[in-house]
């Protein structure tokens, strides 16, 4: 996660009148006739509670026998709760920040039904009514389904992919938000956006979406377009939807065929969040605005078994770009309150995994807690972490299904293979020779699965490939080629299909050409590609059906076969196919010598092209291959 926005800082300081007077009321003490204490009789009568908002806002009995819930409002001191519904049970409570919160466990009986818990919340002066909705649990068929080798995840920024309800473009409750001349300003992007280009998305082949934040950011802050800055974790941003039409969108895609994942973002908040102003405990966060560290990327001292705290504090400690205020989950309830948010969405919605933004910034113990939670309740939810870093021995630390040296199995599933994206780039963009990715391969051997980690060649935090200098449509698509021929569940970045250009953010967050009222095109067509980038979406839908209809390509295991300086073979096998891929990264065209005697491709007699090109003979185990170029080669191996 990449934002920028200028930090928010509040000042409490006494001025220096008012300090000498407190000094000078200190040392000589208080006046001697000060006046009376009003009477009792003369005080202003205690203000009645008030119960504004309640965390999580619904939850299923089944689900789990505990429930946090946090409630919000003013005039809560001293108040008792009691709930009267069956199966539900007040374990505890407690008042919190001087009367502004209210924390109250609930114990779900495991015959409680679905219905409306009539609960009073009482203090000396009053009483207030809540009624707290016990929900249906979804049929999990077809839902929570997980992602497996067999899917490719496309990458989708909410605000820039499609505007498919102009109604909540301009919007009375978020004022000045909405102005697709700025680049970090909303350009109308939203949940119905989506759903009317998913027969897009199936016809090009990918199988899962990954959904940038949706939840409420800020009102009043445009550059909060992309959902890093959360206000509300239990709200849809009104900007995309609302909770109904995400509902919809997660069932339209499965009826496609379409898995669907959302971001979370539990390490930090917005600055604007309540919390900041009036957090739920003293120790809720890392830090105050006035005081906090700056979180720092220094991952390696956390896979140091010999660092100190000192080293890597700031990792787990700071506020991220010194503005998102950090989340302390050493807190209990702090850590209970976003394991429900998780919870509470995948049963609201039927998703069937999380991307984990800034997963190493989270307390390890968290994500152990987290994971065995989620995955009891959901057993094939998957989760994929944001390890940025390009040191292999680094991102494998954080990969759950392994104990590290501190005895915790963070239990996610996968990891982004960022080793992979930067030994990809540098080969292929700045001349860099080969054994530099074949060296990342090796280091497999450091994950528990490395059969599900994720390659890419791009995301919202970096760059787009085809920005980089070096690039060019030929690189465009050897670059896919090899991330979708590769081990792993590839992922793409929206646009890649066309061969977007964008420089760093905000620039490589540009609106998908022809999802917006007004574009002068619509790149969703055929008719609307410029003929550069037909050819680059016509690659890569070739590229995507090859792989849907090769069991070698999605699940096989991969193998070194040959390598020179620039170019690289290597093998997918799998029960029944074999399938060998070639490149050529260099300059200039380049022949590679194969010899396939003690390999997996051992008598082989020919190869048959799946991508266009030329059948090849093998005689007595060995063929020769010559590519221009950025050149690749895709053949079945019989």
């Amino acid at each position: 996660m990449h934002i920028f926005r200028p930090p928010n800082k509040r000042h409490g300081k006494i001025g220096a009148i008012g300090l000498a007077a407190l000094v000078l009321l200190f040392v000589r003490g208080a006046p001697a006739r000060a006046a009376s204490a009003p009477s009792a009789a003369s005080q202003p009568p205690a203000a009645r509670p008030v119960v504004t908002k309640i965390d999580p806002p619904n939850w299923w009995a089944p689900l789990t026998p505990r429930l946090m819930l946090l409630v919000y409002g003013k005039n809560l001191t001293g108040a008792t709760i009691a709930c009267s519904y069956p199966g539900v049970r007040v374990e505890r409570s407690r008042v919190t920040d001087g009367g502004n919160y209210l924390f109250v466990w609930l114990r779900l009986g495991a015959g409680t039904k679905p219905g409306v818990v009539p609960c009073t919340v009482r203090t000396a002066a009053g009483a207030a009514s809540i009624r707290y909705r016990v929900a249906e649990p979804l049929d999990p068929r077809g839902k929570f389904q997980g992602l497996t080798p067999d899917d490719v995840l496309y990458l989708i920024m909410v605000d820039r992919f499609a505007d498919g309800d102009t109604a909540n473009d301009h919007l009375a409750s978020m004022p000045g938000t909405f102005d697709r001349a700025k680049p970090r300003a909303y350009h109308g992007g939203d949940l119905r956006g989506i759903e009317d280009h998913l027969d897009y998305l199936r016809r090009l082949g990918v199988t899962a979406l990954w959904l940038t934040p949706i939840v409420a950011n800020d009102a009043h802050s445009p550059a909060d377009y992309h959902g890093y800055s959360a206000v509300d974790e239990y709200e849809v941003n009104p900007h995309f939807g609302t909770v109904s039409d995400l509902r919809r969108l997660v069932s339209a895609a499965h009826r496609d065929g379409i898995k669907m994942m959302l971001d979370i973002v539990v390490n930090d908040v917005g600055p604007r969040n309540p919390w900041v102003a009036r957090p739920p405990e003293p120790d809720w966060f890392h830090g105050a605005p006035e005081h906090h560290t700056v979180a720092s990327s220094q991952f390696q001292y956390l896979a140091d078994p010999h660092a100190t705290r000192r080293e890597w504090r700031n990792v787990v400690d700071g506020w991220f770009a010194n503005i998102l205020p950090d989340m302390n989950l050493t807190n209990p309830d702090a850590a209970r309150y976003f394991i429900q948010v998780s919870i509470w969405w995948a049963e609201e919605t039927g998703i069937d995994g999380y991307r984990l933004d800034t997963f190493p910034y989270v307390s390890r113990s968290f994500w152990a807690k987290y994971h065995q939670t989620l995955h009891h309740l959901f057993p094939h939810l998957f989760t994929i972490g944001e390890v940025f870093n390009p040191d292999p021995d680094v991102t494998s630390f954080f990969a759950g299904g392994q104990r590290g040296f501190d005895g915790i199995d963070t239990g996610v599933n996968t990891v982004f293979d960022y080793p992979f994206y930067f030994a990809l780039r540098s080969v292929l963009l700045d001349n860099a020779p080969v054994e530099k990715m074949i060296d990342v391969l090796a280091h497999d051997r450091l994950y528990p699965h490395p059969q599900v980690l994720v390659p890419f060649l791009g995301n919202h935090d970096v760059s787009r490939f085809a920005n980089a200098a070096g690039s060019s449509p030929a690189r465009i698509e050897l670059a896919q080629s090899i991330v979708l021929t590769m081990r792993g569940i590839p992922q793409l970045y929206y646009g890649d299909e066309i061969g977007m250009t964008g420089g760093n953010d905000p620039d490589n967050r540009h609106d998908f050409p022809g999802g917006f009222p007004g574009d002068p095109r619509d790149a969703f067509t055929a008719a609307g590609r410029a003929p550069a980038e037909q050819a680059i979406f016509a690659r890569l839908r070739l590229l995507l059906h090859t792989r849907q209809e090769n069991s070698a390509l999605r699940g096989g295991r991969l193998w070194d076969i040959a390598w020179n300086r620039d170019c690289f073979a290597y093998a997918r096998s799998s029960r029944t196919e074999r399938v060998l891929a070639v490149f050529n990264a260099g300059r200039s065209e380049e022949s590679l010598s194969l010899a396939f005697g003690a390999t997996p491709l051992e008598g082989a007699k020919e190869l048959l092209p799946l991508l266009p090109g030329k059948r090849i003979d093998v005689r007595n185990d060995k063929a020769k291959i010559t590519l221009p170029a950025a050149g690749f080669a895709l053949y079945r191996v019989q």
